[in-house]
């Protein structure tokens, strides 16, 4: 499978992250928080207007903007 955007993902879906395309000032707040390439993510809910994003990385919830999840590009689990 090729990979996709974070926001891609089907709720409930998971993947693995295989780029995160954010400017280096922003990448670091979501490297501090265990989003690396590599790391398996699940798509858990977009909030009802759909922005933010909610996800489960490394056994919790991190909510991101849409505008930056749409910058981490997955590899779908399938």
């Amino acid at each position: 499978m090729t990979p996709q955007p974070l926001t891609a993902l089907k709720i409930g879906a998971a993947g693995t992250v295989s780029e995160i395309k954010l400017r280096p000032d922003q990448r670091g707040r979501l490297l501090e928080m265990g989003l690396l390439v590599g790391t398996p993510v699940q798509l858990v809910r977009f909030a009802p207007l759909g922005d933010p994003v909610e996800i489960k990385v490394r056994g919790y919830h991190l909510t991101l903007r849409r505008h930056d999840a749409e910058q981490i590009w997955v590899q779908s689990a399938g």
